[in-house]
């Protein structure tokens, strides 16, 4: 009997001046993955003006990119050069659970073709445990690119990937888009993401910017005016 082939997931890291925290998580997400040899790590730095490029070149058992900076254009470029049949989305400050690679999978096998985990914010504060609580009902409200996002990459070439004239919203706007073809799921393990911008800019004034971003998209704002809005207001 012919043996099937093996599905191979390609791990997609878009980076800017991550130098502070680019080690540890590669460190983390070698650790939490059960099949290795089914497993490639591609990042994919934006021009970084830190150490972080100096720091990926001298990392055994990745591959490192470079592209013109927008965290899109970075994603389309990772998923261009991935090997694998499935894309694994995840931002340079979010950590995946245990054996996250074998949950992927097994989703892929049950036919999902698309989904993310439910994410936990590093930290204690009341609200961002209450949105963290949130996120693991499968709604599109609740979703992000903090979440992280699995794909097959056949039907993310369909989708036209991300729109890389969104500078920012470019996860949001391409999440939305699965989920018009009503095929999205929501793995039940947690995923841990950094609560830094919170921190830096309080989480009432960063939590009230964020929904106002996500009403001016909602009623037809441009990339632009989402861009200059988000510098304006969000360190």
């Amino acid at each position: 009997m012919q043996q099937s082939s093996v599905l191979k997931l390609s791990i997609i890291i878009p980076v800017y001046n991550e130098a502070t925290h680019i080690r540890e998580l590669l460190f983390s997400i070698q650790k939490k993955i059960k099949n290795r040899s089914q497993c490639e790590i591609l990042v994919v730095d934006g021009g970084s003006t830190d150490n972080t490029k100096k720091i990926l070149s001298e990392e055994k058992g990745i591959t490192l990119l470079s592209s013109s900076k927008g965290r899109g254009k970075q994603m389309n470029m990772g998923a261009a050069a991935a090997k694998g049949e499935i894309l694994y989305f995840l931002h340079a400050d979010t950590y995946p659970p245990k054996n996250f690679d074998a949950y992927i999978l097994k989703e892929i096998a049950n036919g999902n073709q698309a989904g993310c985990f439910k994410m936990q914010f590093r930290s204690n504060h009341w609200w961002l445990c209450l949105a963290s609580w949130f996120t693991k009902f499968n709604v599109k409200f609740f979703r992000g690119g903090d979440q992280s996002l699995y794909i097959s990459k056949k039907w993310f070439n369909e989708l036209d990937g991300f729109s890389e004239a969104y500078p920012i919203f470019e996860d949001v706007y391409f999440i939305r888009k699965i989920y018009k073809e009503k095929h999205f799921t929501v793995i039940q393990q947690w995923i841990t993401t950094s609560a830094r911008r919170y921190e830096e800019n309080g989480v009432a004034k960063l939590q009230y910017h964020y929904w106002s971003m996500y009403l001016k998209n909602w009623f037809g704002a441009t990339p632009e005016d989402l861009v200059a809005y988000y510098k304006a207001n969000i360190k």
